[in-house]
């Protein structure tokens, strides 16, 4: 697998080689540098650990010092990849070079928080009549029995947290590599809000 942490950066829109409009999504792939790899015969798997942006000493702890080997600063943000296919050393940073001749990527985040919100704008819950004296505008609705049992069953769709959940994204088509300011323009949305670390790979379903 080919994956690298990046930052969304946001939306913007550009013209493509036949003069359409294109909306895309601006992901930087910030310089990922390999702490630690790990191997079948010591580990039990292949793997590569990835960390990016330095973090002050005065923040790291033992335990977590010893994670990293005595050349590199210690990072803010650790994400392991397995099985990934570039040959690396520990010490070396890998950026946007190594989506060279990608056409499809997936894109895996954490989805913007919504707060608590009610079964019409979580579910789509269509609603009751907007007339005066309905009595049912926004409500849920009965949830349970009218005989045994009497209890309301699990995985009833109800008011909750909305959003704020891990989310894939599949097969974004990638528009432009900037490699000079390591940048991504992929066409789509991307999960998360502007400034959140999200994980880029090469398409699992496509080529």
């Amino acid at each position: 697998m080919l994956a690298l942490m990046a930052k969304k950066i946001g939306m913007t829109q550009i013209f493509d080689e036949s003069g359409n409009l294109v909306p895309v999504s601006v992901i930087k792939i910030v310089p990922n540098t390999v702490i630690a790899q790990k191997s079948v015969e010591k580990d039990g798997y292949n793997a590569v650990l990835f960390g990016i942006e330095d973090k002050r000493e005065a923040l790291v702890n033992k335990p977590e010092k010893g994670i990293y080997p005595e050349n590199i600063t210690p990072k803010r943000e650790l994400h392991e990849i397995r099985d990934f296919e570039k040959e690396c050393a520990v010490g070396d940073t890998i950026g946007i070079e190594a989506f060279e001749g990608v056409r499809y990527i997936d894109v895996t985040g954490v989805s913007k928080g919504k707060g608590f919100q009610g079964v019409v704008k979580r579910y789509h819950f269509g609603g009751g009549r907007r007339t005066h004296g309905s009595k049912f505008h926004r409500e849920p609705g009965s949830t349970g029995q009218s005989t045994y049992p009497h209890k309301t069953f699990k995985n009833v769709k109800l008011p909750g947290r909305m959003g704020r959940e891990k989310t894939t994204v599949l097969n974004l088509r990638v528009i432009e590599i900037d490699t000079e300011k390591q940048l991504l323009l992929v066409k789509g949305a991307v999960p998360g809000v502007h400034g959140r670390t999200v994980i880029v790979r090469n398409a699992v379903k496509k080529g």
